[in-house]
């Protein structure tokens, strides 16, 4: 039987049919801890899913670092996609390699969060602080002046209610806000109070003038409740004194009035902090630098931006180069990250790291599911702290607002495409792209200690139900390759490709094809060495990777199929699922960039004086693979083949291209084992041609140079002239206008 046997194909737009029925979501063990089993698998595997499929999903859940622009037309980027700009190997290549910069922030380090000393603040550094400090953009929307107008408010409260709980996000400026609050009163001298100070004692430290309290330690057990600031306003009252508190998004307030502060704008944060280092006239200069303008743009922190302004000063003065102020937002990213894992559990908890991981799998995902599997990633690391004390998952209580917030990431509403067409969803992302990429070779490379429950996380997502969740397993595991190849080989990729059950085998596809996306060194080399191998999973697997990644290479890659086909032809027993997939990789090929020198190799494989049939059935079955495909798989779609044929026959008569498709149609029609299916996909061609006029002009310009002889012509005539139309209805009238465009048929 010959590969184009093996499936037949499905009628043009229908999906894949009754061929190949969706893989179950448990086909692994239960818990999906494990990894796959290699030895145990069911004895009846489910069919895999087919090529065509497996690619549209991948091309339309890869995260956004490794997007394929989705095209349904043959050419443009990797598996037919377009690429715009820059690769997104070389960008995450830098990304992963990282920027080797550390970064010590020294704006607002008076009230460092991991700091618990108190004592009086110099009315120097309070003034110091103040030439920097900038309002606009604390009131979300509003103009400068809102923002001073609003802040001038928050003073006004302040004096008349004596305390002020101002809450924001960590590292928004809270506490020089405290202290530009207290200034503006004149409250001097300001005293620094111990976080760690119960919400009961802070009236008995407080003293005249101004206070500050940034980030108490106060929890659940002992909340800051409004009795005690009743306590506190009485005190400073008889003081005659001030005092902010500075809280986080987490604090713990019961009945406690509070008001709202946000970040201020990282560029005005930066046009002060310049003004001050290098005067005001080189400030215009600088903020138009690219590496500014794209510092700004990844929604830096107010420390980040302050200390960017030191680097900048170092640069004016010549005493840094370009390259050191284009990776501070690279080194400003890696630091952020680290204190993110390195914070202990008061400051952030194992469920808020476990989002952070999911969020950077699932970066650009719905929100919801991305939450829904942090929690089990939860569960897996809490089984690795904890083995002999039960998981526990918390369901109620999580604020996605602050969730967001805490991971500096949005939320916003967008199309999600599914095997139904597209539907809205609420997703989140990173607000700086490259947060995942960095996120999850410091969580693989720096914290190893993290990998057993990451990689069983892993294998639960590879036997997920939902295409998102599969492709994004496998664009986690490419990541982990591009940073440690020989673990995440060794670890995840050869255990997946090894295993009997086809969905591992596809997710194994995913994580090879794009880890090479991402420039991952030898990629082709291990497709090679498992095509020529004995494991049969990893065979499957290297026979798909080269459909999608053999358009770089086309001429190697149709030559290690047609070497696969060869062996598998030897065989007594052929393996009718591995040719079949032989075929499919074909077809995307084909249907790749590189599809003018697919055709021409197919053609050139056909011409030798070594006739092979497992050479012409590779050939043919993928060929006509290819042309059931249309124009965003609907079914009266565009045949992409015969669009690319009449763009060809139009742009050039004589074209190689449109004479290599007439060509391997003929030699379709006129082998046996073919023929059929080709009679077919004419058919099916014929009727979406009734609905579309373009496709029709496409027909008839193909059909005359399929007709070289009689028997072609008598062949292409009987189909039209006994054509029945959709649902066994009456000719379709474009049949009998093709007819014209054929050779008289002989006597």
């Amino acid at each position: 039987m010959s590969p184009g046997e093996a499936a037949a194909p499905p009628a043009p737009g229908a999906g894949d049919g009754p061929q190949q029925p969706a893989p179950p979501a448990d086909n692994a063990s239960p818990d999906g801890a494990q990894p796959p089993d290699q030895e145990g698998a069911a004895e009846e595997t489910p069919q895999p899913q087919k090529a065509w499929t497996a690619r549209r999903d991948l091309m339309n859940h890869a995260p956004r670092t490794m997007r394929f622009e989705s095209s349904a037309r043959v050419g443009g980027g990797l598996i037919g996609g377009d690429n715009h700009g820059v690769s997104a190997g070389r960008v995450a290549g830098d990304v992963i390699k990282g920027s080797k910069t550390e970064i010590h922030y020294q704006f607002g380090s008076l009230f460092g969060t991991g700091s618990h000393s108190s004592g009086e603040v110099s009315r120097a550094s309070v003034e110091e602080l103040a030439e920097r400090f900038v309002t606009a953009g604390t009131v979300p929307g509003a103009a400068p002046q809102a923002c001073e107008d609003a802040f001038r408010a928050l003073a006004g409260r302040l004096r008349e209610e004596r305390v002020l709980v101002l809450s924001g996000p960590r590292f928004a400026g809270r506490g020089t806000a405290a202290l530009m609050l207290l200034r503006h009163l004149d409250a001097f001298p300001v005293h620094a109070h111990d976080r760690e100070s119960a919400p009961a004692d802070i009236a008995g430290r407080l003293k005249p003038g101004g206070n500050v309290l940034c980030d108490p330690t106060a929890g659940r057990g002992r909340p800051l409740r409004e009795s005690d600031l009743l306590a506190i306003r009485a005190k400073l009252t008889e003081l005659d004194g001030h005092l902010v508190i500075a809280v986080g998004p987490g604090a713990s307030l019961e009945d406690v009035p509070f008001a709202e502060w946000h970040a201020p704008c990282a560029a005005a944060v930066l046009e002060a902090h310049l003004r001050v280092r290098v005067g005001a006239e080189a400030v215009p200069g600088l903020l138009e630098l690219p590496a500014v303008r794209e510092f700004l743009g990844r929604a830096p922190q107010p420390r980040e931006a302050a200390a960017y302004a030191g680097t900048l000063a170092d640069y004016a003065a010549g005493r840094a180069a370009g390259p050191q102020i284009e990776r501070f937002s690279l080194s400003a990213l890696e630091n952020q990250v680290r204190e993110w894992f390195e914070a202990d559990e008061s400051a952030l908890h194992l469920r808020d790291k476990s989002f952070l991981v999911a969020l950077a799998a699932f970066d650009g995902s719905p929100y919801a599911l991305t939450a829904e599997l942090s929690d089990l990633l939860y569960a897996f690391l809490q089984k690795t702290e904890n083995p002999h004390v039960p998981a526990t998952v918390p369901v109620f209580g999580t604020h996605v607002g602050k969730r967001l917030q805490l991971a500096r990431a949005h939320r916003y509403e967008e199309e999600e495409p599914t095997e139904w067409g597209p539907v809205p969803q609420a997703k989140s992302a990173y607000r700086d792209d490259r947060a995942p990429l960095v996120l999850l070779r410091e969580l693989w490379t720096g914290h190893p200690s993290s990998r057993p429950a990451l990689i069983a996380w892993l294998n639960r997502l590879a036997v997920d139900g939902r295409p998102l969740v599969r492709t994004r397993a496998a664009s986690t595991v490419a990541v982990l390759a591009v940073t440690d190849l020989p673990s995440a080989m060794a670890l995840i990729i050869e255990p997946w490709a090894a295993s009997k059950d086809y969905v591992h085998r596809i997710v194994a596809v995913n994580a090879l094809a794009l880890a090479h996306r991402l420039e991952t060194p030898h990629v082709p080399r291990i497709i090679d060495s498992w095509c020529e191998g004995d494991d049969p999973g990893r065979r499957w697997v290297a026979i798909r990777a080269h459909g999608l990644l053999g358009n770089e290479r086309p001429a190697e890659a149709l030559a290690a199929l047609r070497k696969a086909a060869r062996r598998e032809y030897e065989e007594e027993e052929r393996d009718e699922t591995l040719l079949a997939e032989l075929a499919s990789s074909v077809e995307l090929l084909i249907l790749s960039p590189a599809g003018e020198q697919v055709l021409a190799e197919l053609l050139r494989s056909l011409e030798t004086p070594r006739k092979e049939a497992c050479v012409l059935d590779l050939a043919v079955a993928g060929f006509l693979n290819a042309c059931w495909r249309t124009e965003d798989d609907k079914p009266s779609g565009t045949p992409l083949v015969l669009a690319r044929y009449a763009e060809a026959k139009a742009a050039c008569p004589g074209d190689g291209t449109a004479r290599d498709i007439a060509v391997l149609w003929r030699t379709a029609l006129n082998a046996p084992p073919h023929s059929r299916t080709a009679l077919e996909i004419l058919r099916a061609w014929v009727l979406i041609a009734d609905r579309e006029p373009a496709v029709e002009w496409a027909l008839a310009a193909l059909l005359p140079a399929l007709a070289v002889t009689s028997e072609d012509v008598l062949r292409l005539d009987h189909l039209l002239r006994t054509l029945s139309g959709e649902d066994a209805g009456p000719p379709p009238p474009v049949a009998g206008r093709l007819r014209t465009v054929l050779p008289r048929p002989p006597a």
